[in-house]
């Protein structure tokens, strides 16, 4: 699949491509979702099948204030936590949970990984969120949205991550330079040489196109 084919989809179409796109890369597991903002709410993978096998049909749709728009079981428990990011962020319109490796062995540690590499900066600022429970009501929602800020991605305490974007492609581009920050923070370790402000500044101008030819690659590798 191409980036054309990806976005003649249907937003649920999208949606499931994504899951799929993120399990095979080994970001998520038994657990994580994805989710995209809708005229009147989102869409949303749900707790079964699993994201390997996700189908187009089987993604859900969810009102503004994450109540599942049928009667069908299943909606993940942290459907509040991607209702309260759109409502505090206008400019969203994609949400990748993840649970990769280096991802889950970071939001272990209190402070975000350093930014050692180019690719890492494409989720800088990482926030952090403190608490490890499961963010499945609209008052921890509205903790982790205040946490997350106008940062691009954050590491949730002892429970993965999340990465946002302004569609679904650069939310996946960001969630895989979630997990490669993480991973090169964690291989490295005290011998990394953090960048600058002035160095980010100057790696900065070429993200944009970074994370084209990296959503170019997640679909041509996974997709």
């Amino acid at each position: 699949m191409d980036a054309a084919a990806f976005t003649s989809l249907s937003t649920r179409g999208q949606v499931a491509v994504v899951a799929r796109i993120l399990a095979r890369a080994g970001l998520v597991h038994a657990f994580g979702h994805v989710s995209a903002r809708t005229p009147d709410g989102f869409a949303l993978t749900p707790v079964h099948p699993p994201l390997r096998a996700l189908a187009e049909d089987d993604v859900r749709f969810l009102a503004p204030d994450a109540t599942p728009r049928d009667d069908q079981p299943g909606v993940p428990l942290e459907a509040p936590m991607h209702a309260a990011i759109y409502a505090a962020r206008p400019d969203v319109t994609g949400i990748c949970r993840i649970h990769g490796r280096a991802a889950a062995a970071w939001a272990a540690r209190p402070e975000p990984p350093p930014l050692l590499h180019g690719f890492g900066g494409v989720v800088e600022p990482v926030a952090m969120w403190p608490d490890p429970d499961l963010i499945a009501d609209a008052t921890l929602a509205a903790g982790v949205a205040g946490a997350l800020g106008g940062a691009p991605a954050i590491l949730l305490r002892a429970n993965g991550g999340l990465a946002v974007g302004a569609d679904l492609a650069e939310a996946a581009a960001r969630a895989w330079c979630l997990e490669d920050r993480c991973e090169v923070a964690e291989r490295t370790g005290a011998a990394g040489i953090r960048f600058t402000p002035e160095e980010l500044a100057r790696r900065n101008r070429w993200y944009g196109p970074e994370t084209a030819r990296l959503w170019a690659w997640l679909l041509a590798t996974y997709g």
